[in-house]
């Protein structure tokens, strides 16, 4: 059976794989997948020392869904499909909606599955829907009453911003404790797989098995994800969904699958722009390269041999850091594996739920994120030949953060890892001790305090290099600006007040500085 919960009333969903709404939930952009998937590799298997061979779960009774026939794309003929690829609508049960005051403490979700099955979370990826594993789910509920939820602004959901990968974590835990779920086995892709690694790190004794696809223990870098965030906040959603196909999926399967491209492109069109912005900036703090070695439950990491954007690299990198940590290599697949090659992910999952699933709670309590000793990775068998897993950086005690440390955070948080890097380049022993200054007073005191918010501060420190006319810091300010929040229109009207006390000549240098800097940051990627 199937239950959906949002937090507040929607209107009736988009028809369904051809049929009935399954639901009455939120009108998620577009179908959920209606093309046959293409004939690629033969779904993976995972080998090798240590990993244990499939073996059958304990019966339990299940309630088999009605299927329903599963029309091809418009352009393409049908292909066979696999029995458990089949499409199927189950039999809806709705939940009632959660009150207005508890919404930005939960998630919008649905179940599927029989109730008496164990409990697997499924976590989408940034500007998708749960629908994105819509393939997997007739196979999961065989054995699982699965949980699938919405980020914040996406599908439909309340747009609640959350600002960080451990807030979307506890808003995740908020709605199973509603649920009284207490114990789970955790799937994401993406951004939902940060979520899966915050959990294994600050819930272990929630977690029972882990999963994580397309995942990394950091996401590119800062500045890519806050340069994402001022494009979007200049240009909307448009530029994003132009090129979410190129990131997502690889060319053949986008080439022979035109109506799914068409869908992940609308999926990222109805997202909500401000919950976007806040999980690029989410994605940009988040970093558990130093913990991964505290990640103690069975994991499975799963990558696209041909992801471009979280591929074979970071997935070396987890599997390298985390215990107990096996590799999966999907040929065929990009970014988004489980819309790709959707048998051979299943297949995968199963596999490791079925073998790897903690009956036990973890004794230990959820400990503080900080550096801790490295533990050394199991061995783990490839599916593919990848080069070695760097070293683990060396452990680093616990301590509290200095005005230096805070200072060097901020000033990269505002600045970008670039600037910073640049000016500690060019340091030698007759300047270095002027920057250890300008870290520890101007961003470790200054731009630290919590009287003026970030934007409030760009808008001062724009006014203050007009007026004092040190213009060669105004470039390096726009674009902290911009990172900060501020849109081109508001700065334009702070470089307006400054003519007005500042000068007119003043402000006209500062409005060619600005207009090239805008110009070059807000330019969405070809």
């Amino acid at each position: 059976m199937s239950e959906v919960s949002e937090t507040t009333p929607q209107p009736p969903h988009a028809p369904h794989l051809g049929g009935p709404a399954p639901h009455p939930g939120p009108p998620h952009p577009g179908p959920p997948l209606l093309a046959t998937p293409v004939p690629g590799p033969p779904a993976p298997q995972l080998t090798g020392p240590g990993f244990p061979q499939p073996v059958a779960p304990p019966a339990t009774p299940v309630q088999q869904p009605v299927p329903v026939p599963h029309p091809p794309a418009a352009d393409h003929p049908a292909a066979p499909q696999p029995q458990h690829l089949t499409p199927q609508t189950p039999t809806p049960q709705t939940a009632a909606p959660q009150p207005a005051t508890e919404a930005p403490r939960a998630l919008q979700y649905r179940f599927d599955g029989p109730e008496g099955a164990p409990v697997l979370v499924i976590g989408p990826s940034l500007g998708t829907t749960w629908h994105m594993w819509d393939r997997q789910i007739p196979e999961l509920t065989q054995h699982w009453r699965v949980f699938r939820y919405d980020l914040p602004g996406h599908g439909g959901a309340p747009a609640h911003a959350a600002p960080s990968v451990a807030e979307l974590a506890d808003r995740l835990i908020a709605t199973l404790d509603g649920l009284g779920v207490q114990r789970f086995g955790y799937a994401g892709c993406s951004i939902g797989g940060a979520v899966g690694a915050d959990l294994a790190l600050r819930h272990p004794h929630r977690v029972a098995s882990l999963a994580l696809v397309a995942s990394s223990p950091r996401f590119g870098t800062a500045d890519e994800f806050r340069q994402r965030g001022v494009i979007v906040r200049t240009n909307g959603l448009e530029p994003m969904a132009r090129t979410a196909p190129e990131r997502w999926f690889t060319p053949g399967f986008a080439a022979a699958q035109p109506a799914i491209v068409e869908w992940a492109v609308q999926m990222v069109r109805t997202t909500d722009p401000g919950c976007y912005i806040a999980a690029c900036e989410a994605l940009a703090a988040f970093d558990i390269r130093d913990h991964l070695g505290r990640i103690g439950v069975p994991t499975l990491v799963l990558v696209g041999a041909e992801d471009q954007v979280t591929g074979p690299a970071e997935a070396r990198t987890l599997v390298a850091g985390i215990p107990d940590a096996r590799l999966a290599l999907v040929p065929g697949a990009s970014h988004l594996a489980p819309v790709e090659q959707p048998a051979a992910v299943c297949d995968l999952l199963l596999t490791h739920f079925s073998t790897a699933w903690q009956d036990a709670p973890a004794a230990a309590p959820a400990t503080p994120l900080v550096p801790g000793p490295a533990t050394p990775a199991a061995p783990f068998a490839p599916l593919a030949e990848i080069a070695p897993a760097p070293d683990a950086p060396e452990a680093v005690g616990p301590q509290r953060e200095s005005r230096h440390e805070r200072g060097v955070k901020v000033r990269r948080e505002v600045l970008g890892d670039a600037h910073v890097d640049a000016v500690n380049a060019s340091a030698d022993p007759f300047t270095e001790d002027f920057q250890e200054l300008v870290t520890r007073y101007e961003w470790g005191e200054a731009w630290s305090r919590d009287g003026l918010d970030r934007r409030t501060r760009s808008c001062v420190t724009l006014t203050a290099l007009v007026a004092s006319g040190h213009l060669e810091g105004l470039a390096a300010h726009t674009r902290a600006a911009l990172r900060n929040g501020l849109t081109p229109a508001e700065i334009k009207e702070v470089l307006l007040q400054t003519a007005v006390y500042c000068g007119i000549p003043a402000a006209g240098a500062a409005f060619a500085i600005a207009q090239s800097v805008i110009q070059e940051e807000t330019t969405p990627p070809a």
